[in-house]
């Protein structure tokens, strides 16, 4: 277990009491894994590109990944509500993208909803009726009715993981906290392109607008009884 009431303190934090223990009621709880989708799993054309990004392809497939799998398997088990968000347009020229998606560089992104590039890595696999919701912008809160089911299935408290940690991570996390739900962000099921950039963003939301836990943290949170 990690001492996650001490780690990842920012300036702001670095003096602040420690915060309360974390209870979390199953029936009011979601696990939300945001963004792992095939086309961030392919290398880049380019071999000096595809090397640049090698430790981010090695963090996910070796790290990210089967601790999704595992965190999947341990909230089902727990009766814990696991809802998916991907990036994916309605349109096939993505003219329903937000500007974010549509200006140049590694933001900009095509991913009609149909396509195998923008489907959940199969790894990853809904089951049942589990949710999915689709987005065209970096909040999951923001561009679809996530706030609404969340409301409506009596969530109160969401478990995040996910990609990028510094994007769609830290956009979702800022969103659910802004609309008074508890927020805890798994460190070792999420990834940014680079670790510098991940644990520095992990720092700066950390205690502000989330808890920044590690996988074998969680069990102990679940309300007993």
């Amino acid at each position: 277990m990690s001492d996650w009431k001490k780690a990842f303190r920012s300036f702001y934090y670095e003096t602040a009491e420690d915060p309360d223990d974390i209870v979390l009621e199953p029936k009011r709880t979601a696990l939300l894994v945001i963004d792992i989708q095939n086309t961030y799993l392919e290398p880049d054309e380019d071999p000096a590109e595809a090397a640049r990004w090698q430790p981010f392809y090695d963090r996910m497939n070796n790290t990210v990944i089967p601790n999704n799998a595992k965190l999947l398997d341990w909230a089902r088990a727990e009766g814990i509500e696991v809802i998916f968000a991907r990036i994916a347009c309605q349109t096939q020229d993505g003219r329903d993208r937000s500007l974010s998606q549509k200006k140049p560089g590694f933001n900009y992104l095509l991913l009609p909803k149909d396509r195998e590039d923008s489907q959940l890595v199969p790894q990853l696999s809904p089951q049942g009726d589990e949710i999915v919701v689709t987005k065209t912008t970096d909040s999951a809160l923001t561009g679809t009715n996530l706030r609404l089911m969340l409301h409506n299935i009596g969530i109160t408290d969401v478990i995040v993981s996910g990609i990028f940690t510094d994007q769609c991570v830290s956009s979702t996390v800022r969103s659910l906290a802004d609309e008074s739900f508890g927020v805890v962000v798994v460190h070792d099921a999420c990834a940014a392109a680079t670790m510098a950039l991940h644990e520095k963003e992990l720092e700066i939301i950390n205690m502000i607008y989330c808890h920044v836990v590690g996988m074998d943290d969680l069990p102990d949170f679940l309300a007993k009884g």
